[in-house]
């Protein structure tokens, strides 16, 4: 039998979105879940490999196995003019053998992202990956459509504390519906 975890799958440029995937798996685990921390490589306008099969540091990159096996979902994007930046993007288009076998179906999903300007576009960006969602049959959860950071505020990619405290309280939320379900 698998123990339930979180996943938590990202792509972040600066580092933004790498912080709120840390938040909510700060307060997933707060509440009882385990977490999977999963990127995904960059990709090359040019179809070429720019990536190591692993990385050298930081987290490793998501298989379709860990989308599979997970319990529940939190995936995340910085905001490229109003759409979820192509490295997630091409790894979530990968994902139609999986769809097509309903393996995401009745999953629990959560979405989150980061931009440099208010109004820089993390509704869309939101609605972007929520569709993805949406279309694998998961069970979409928000706040009210996800957590987002807005580097221009404070001019960094570390959180305020106002937005470390929604990403924090949507991964506990996120983990206690899964242990619930």
């Amino acid at each position: 039998m698998n123990k339930k975890y979180l996943l938590i799958l990202f792509y972040s440029a600066s580092g933004s979105v790498k912080n709120l995937a840390h938040a909510i798996a700060d307060g997933a685990e707060e509440a009882g879940v385990t977490t999977k921390i999963r990127t995904v490589p960059k990709v090359s306008s040019n179809s070429e490999k720019v990536q190591p099969n692993i990385p050298f540091e930081n987290e490793i990159y998501c298989t379709k196995e860990d989308l599979v096996n997970c319990s529940g979902i939190a995936i995340g994007s910085p905001t490229r003019f109003g759409s979820m930046a192509s490295p997630l993007k091409y790894f979530l288009d990968s994902t139609g053998d999986i769809w097509s076998t309903n393996a995401l179906d009745k999953k629990l999903g959560l979405a989150f992202t980061s931009t440099g300007s208010m109004h820089g576009g993390q509704e869309m960006t939101l609605f972007n990956i929520l569709t993805f969602m949406l279309h694998h049959g998961m069970v979409v959860t928000g706040t009210p459509y996800g957590p987002s950071h807005v580097e221009g505020f404070n001019q960094s990619s570390d959180l305020t504390p106002d937005e470390y405290h929604i990403a924090h309280k949507s991964g506990m939320r996120l983990a206690e519906l899964i242990k619930k379900i």
